[in-house]
């Protein structure tokens, strides 16, 4: 059991295996963040937001710890984020059981912390997603297997603010080369905004999301 929180947003179009979209938030948010996006996003997907599991106080929540310290200034803990990968990993896969969705139409997306870990699942768990969004994150090069999956069919919507100062563009920009060389295919995109979801970043994800459909 993978024992995460989360909220659901039925599809409004009724079918025997809806698509299936699941949101990961953001360090430091929670399961509501992202879940405002799904009263404007296609209606015959089933959306599931899912909480973080590590406890930040005052309703804030994260996928793993972020440290600082003067000797190594930021730092992730891997072992943290590792954890929380096969964590939803797991739930991914009592989500599609138990609402029998359609096993080629789940799309991950995450924001910041939740995109960097969106990225590391599809490469640990290949094609149990078929899409990844990833908004405001980048491929964590320390947060994947030692060997890379050959058979890599899922496709990505990667996107960034150009302004970003929280994770700098440019670890964004290593992202399409990256998955390039994986042979996926992929766009990527950046907006004049900080870190954060510009509205012609959302219509252009929407747009993206709906073609796959």
């Amino acid at each position: 059991m993978s024992d995460l929180h989360y909220l659901v947003r039925e599809p409004k179009k009724a079918s025997e295996n809806p698509p299936l979209l699941i949101l990961l938030h953001g360090y430091g948010s929670n399961e509501q963040d992202l879940f405002s996006f799904a009263e404007e996003l296609p209606e015959d997907l089933l959306i599931i937001s899912a909480q973080a599991p590590l406890s930040m106080g005052f309703g804030g929540y994260a996928w793993y710890t972020i440290n600082f310290d003067d000797v190594n200034g930021k730092f992730s803990d891997l072992k943290e984020a590792k954890e929380s990968i096969d964590k939803i990993a797991i739930f991914i896969d009592e989500i599609k059981t138990k609402y029998n969705t359609n096993p080629n139409k789940t799309f991950l997306l995450g924001f910041s912390q939740g995109a960097i870990l969106s990225y590391s699942l599809s490469f640990f768990y290949p094609n149990k997603v078929n899409y990844v969004i990833a908004l405001s994150g980048y491929v964590n090069t320390k947060l994947l297997p030692q060997n890379m999956p050959t058979n890599l069919k899922t496709e990505y919507y990667s996107s960034h603010g150009s302004v970003d100062q929280v994770l700098p563009v440019d670890w964004a920009r290593n992202t399409k080369p990256f998955l390039d060389k994986l042979g996926v295919e992929n766009v990527y995109s950046e907006y004049n905004v900080g870190h954060g979801v510009a509205p012609q970043n959302f219509y252009s994800f929407k747009s993206w999301v709906e073609k796959q459909l």
